[in-house]
């Protein structure tokens, strides 16, 4: 059964962003429309970080060089591992980071809803 992480917003309150990853992904998140998660928000860079979910499930960040910078749980990062239940800021955006298990694993799409 696959994994899924997702990363949730929480604050603002009325951000209401949801990301998915899936295994053997790779996806940017920033400002600008080419980026695979967008994020509207004040302090965000237009390609402000990039997420990679390996095959063994290992959830890596690497901050591309943002103005603002990538924080986990409160510690500027220029790339780092994430765990469930951490927090990554971009910008003024807050993060919670989930790991479940996706119920149907033979689908390699990631979504994007708000």
């Amino acid at each position: 059964m696959a994994q899924m992480w997702t990363l949730h917003s929480i604050e603002p309150e009325d951000a209401a962003l949801t990301f998915r990853l899936l295994p053997g992904t790779l996806k940017t998140m920033g400002r600008a429309p080419r980026a695979d998660f967008v994020v509207d928000a004040a302090l965000v860079s237009r390609v402000h970080c990039r997420f990679t979910l390996s095959e063994a499930n290992a959830l890596e960040i690497e901050d591309l060089g943002s103005t603002n910078g990538t924080f986990v749980n409160g510690s500027k990062v220029a790339r780092a591992t994430l765990n469930d239940g951490d927090t990554l800021t971009i910008g003024r955006v807050q993060f919670v980071v989930n790991a479940a298990v996706n119920p149907s694993s033979g689908s390699q799409k990631t979504t994007w809803t708000s």
